[in-house]
């Protein structure tokens, strides 16, 4: 670790995480996208086929939670580095 990430405040630690997870929620969000139109295709599609739909549709009820967890501890994570800027 280099000494610049050694000194670094609690409040740029918690920017730094809150700016990974919202690089993953982009991504999160594309597989969501993407997700949904295989699930179509299975669905109500060319390609109909009720077990790949099913499946298909888990991973994306899965996906959509992991992306409702990613908003949700953005949110609270820049609650806390705004809270942890107005005590300094």
């Amino acid at each position: 670790m280099s000494d610049n990430e050694e000194r670094k405040s609690p409040t740029d630690h918690v920017r730094d995480v809150t700016s990974q997870l919202k690089e993953m929620r982009h991504y999160a969000q594309s597989n969501v996208e993407t997700l949904s139109a295989h699930w179509l295709a299975f669905d109500q599609g060319e390609y109909k086929n009720t077990e790949f739909a099913d499946r298909v549709n888990d991973l994306l009820t899965k996906q959509g939670g992991l992306l409702d967890e990613l908003d949700k501890t953005i949110q609270d994570m820049e609650i806390e580095a705004n809270r942890i800027e107005n005590e300094a």
